[in-house]
């Protein structure tokens, strides 16, 4: 006899720190100097862009599509030392906001915009990851931080994204909506036909207000996603976190092999 699929479960709590360490990670990094904007989005409008097994994760009735760009530092696997070069290059990333029947929430990417070719190539190959190749560059004057992206392979060539954003205060107490938007602690994904849950755990992020001086991009729209409306609903820097992968689970919570 077949066995009916087990109930979903309501979302996890939004936590702004981890639920739980990660003893013998997969993979290490660090994320440097990160800028987070984020526009409203209408759940209709991305359900069907997110892998099997995952629905829209949503805050009061909405969810949200985010343009992340920082500073990739020091990729290391299985606790190894991190690269150096290989392992150290600017991204920009288009995502969203999923939640699976076990109730873990995480992010999906849409796009990940990088500099190094041969991370790229990895990334693509052995991981289904929609990674891009861009010639890309972060600038800081004084409390600007200017981050510029342009798309090389495999396309649409010429895609673009240029961020100019002024770093406020530090926030003591972030909102629910911040704590939503950016503590996110794993990643949902689909490889070889199926889908997997990739855990992370990193410190509590130190975040500051931020104001977007300059937003000159079309990542979102070639990324698959309807163009942003209006002036983002939140504008957030980080200096940045260590963060630690855990092993992949499908969303059952099985690991992979």
């Amino acid at each position: 006899m077949v066995q009916p699929p087990p109930e979903p479960r309501p979302p996890a709590p939004v936590t702004a720190d981890a639920p739980g360490t990660i003893a013998r990670p997969l993979l290490t990094q660090s994320w440097l100097d990160l800028t987070f904007v984020h526009w409203a989005a209408d759940p209709a409008d991305v359900a069907g862009l997110l892998p099997p097994g995952t629905v829209p994760d949503t805050l009061d009735g909405v969810t949200y599509v985010g343009l992340v760009a920082f500073r990739m530092h020091r990729v290391g696997w299985f606790g190894l030392p991190g690269v150096p070069y290989l392992g150290s290059f600017p991204e920009t990333n288009v995502r969203l906001y999923s939640v699976d029947a076990r109730g873990r929430r995480g992010v999906v990417f849409r796009s990940l915009d990088a500099s190094r070719l041969i991370p790229v190539v990895v990334g693509r190959l052995a991981f289904r990851m929609p990674y891009l190749w861009s010639r890309m560059e972060i600038r800081t004057h004084g409390d600007t931080v200017t981050y510029t992206s342009s798309r090389r392979w495999p396309g649409p060539r010429g895609a673009h994204s240029r961020l100019t954003v002024r770093v406020g205060e530090r926030i003591e107490e972030a909102t629910e909506a911040e704590h939503f938007l950016t503590a996110r602690w794993g990643m949902h994904n689909a490889f070889l036909g199926r889908p997997v849950f990739l855990p992370n755990a990193h410190p509590r992020w130190p975040l500051h207000r931020a104001t977007l001086v300059a937003c000159d991009e079309d990542l979102v729209t070639a990324a698959g996603l309807p163009r942003p409306v209006g002036e983002p609903v939140s504008v957030l820097y980080s200096p940045g976190v260590p963060v630690r992968f855990g092993r992949p689970a499908r969303p059952a919570g099985i690991p992979t092999p």
